[in-house]
């Protein structure tokens, strides 16, 4: 099971855990396809990289917003994450390069964040990164080359990126129903509309290689954003404690003001309280109201912005629309579920970034 957001954070977060095991490849190594930070030629960190002491609960994808290059060489990949340090150090003012680990578009998988192998190899670890603001002390990041708002990635690229979510899964003993991408936690447009519409059939190719049984897939996985968090996701969450009558901003942003709705919400329906005002699954699972055809309001809107975000034609007007509907339904076709166009809570949990089992049934037995 995953370890409380409380759990991780309360747990020894120390710098310089120790050396795990040796991030050296060998001919046997399961991990010599993820070329270390030494052989890439980067450079040392500008301060004390921080290892937590507990297992990750999750994957973040990215998309790099680097151009689509046609140079599928390994050494254009060395290039691509020497120039992504650069960036990220010089430009960002981080210690070192965000993500984990990094895939180029022409397959080859190098570390990103000193001691990321390190942590791999252990499976009982992770450092500390920078690619994703509330999720980087309990998520691997991987930054993926290039643009993908029009564009799909590469094959290549996309057979690396299974390969290092299953190494990640094993290690770590997640699965692929924790896969995420970087807009479901923060407010930004990566991982990119055409890259994100794949992630349902990745997490399959994941789950298919793990040999992951359908048994063992939840009905929902949703998104826990929570004070750290922003972006279209709050904006919908928003907008469905705003349908049920509270008194909110209706913006990106995770303030004062929705923490204590959603504390508020819990505590009168007897859940348990987030202090850090998680959306812990039954308040998703409550707030999700049912939407069909001919329904109208707050959290008609929420819908809408979600789904046009997503790239879905849509008008954020508040009524369940024909545009809606036909919205409504692509997405429940991308994620196995029935595409009648009503949403119900399998529905909620796929617009909002969830995964839900439906994805999964005729590839898992």
């Amino acid at each position: 099971m995953p370890i409380p957001r409380r759990t991780l954070l309360a747990s020894g977060i120390a710098a310089g855990v120790g050396a795990l095991l040796p991030a050296t490849a060998r001919a046997d190594d399961p991990f010599e396809f993820v070329i270390d930070c030494d052989s890439w030629g980067a450079r040392p960190p500008a301060g004390t990289l921080f290892m937590n002491a507990h297992r990750t609960r999750k994957i973040v994808v990215h998309h790099m917003a680097f151009p689509n290059v046609t140079d599928y060489s390994r050494e254009h990949a060395l290039q691509l994450a020497r120039d992504c340090q650069d960036l990220h150090m010089d430009h960002n003012g981080w210690s070192d390069t965000g993500q984990h680990f990094t895939v180029s578009r022409g397959g080859y998988v190098l570390e990103g964040r000193h001691r990321s192998l390190e942590g791999l190899r252990s499976g009982a670890a992770q450092v500390t990164s920078a690619h994703c603001v509330g999720e980087n002390t309990q998520s691997i990041g991987i930054e993926n080359e290039g643009t993908y708002v029009t564009e799909t990635p590469p094959a290549a690229l996309l057979d690396s990126l299974v390969k290092l979510s299953v190494t990640i899964c094993s290690q770590y003993g997640i699965h692929a129903h924790n896969m995420f991408g970087h807009w479901d936690y923060n407010n930004t447009d990566c991982p990119g509309i055409a890259f994100y519409r794949l992630f349902p059939e990745i997490r399959r190719r994941v789950a298919t290689t793990l040999g992951t049984p359908l048994a063992d897939v939840p009905a929902r996985v949703w998104p826990d954003v929570f004070s750290s968090n922003a972006g279209a996701v709050v904006a919908t969450a928003k907008k469905l404690l705003i349908n049920q009558g509270y008194a909110l901003t209706p913006d990106v942003y995770y303030d004062g003001p929705m923490i204590a709705a959603i504390q508020d919400w819990q505590r009168t329906h007897g859940f348990e309280v987030a202090s850090d005002g998680t959306m812990t699954d039954p308040t998703w699972e409550t707030l999700g109201v049912f939407l069909a055809n001919n329904d109208s309001g707050a959290a008609v809107e929420g819908l809408q912005q979600i789904l046009l975000h997503k790239g879905y034609e849509v008008t954020v007007n508040g009524e369940y629309d024909h545009d809606t509907h036909k919205a409504v339904q692509a997405m429940q076709k991308l994620h196995g579920l029935i595409p009648n166009g009503k949403v119900d809570t399998d529905t909620w949990c796929a617009v909002v970034g969830g995964i839900v089992q439906a994805e999964f049934t005729g590839v898992l037995s």
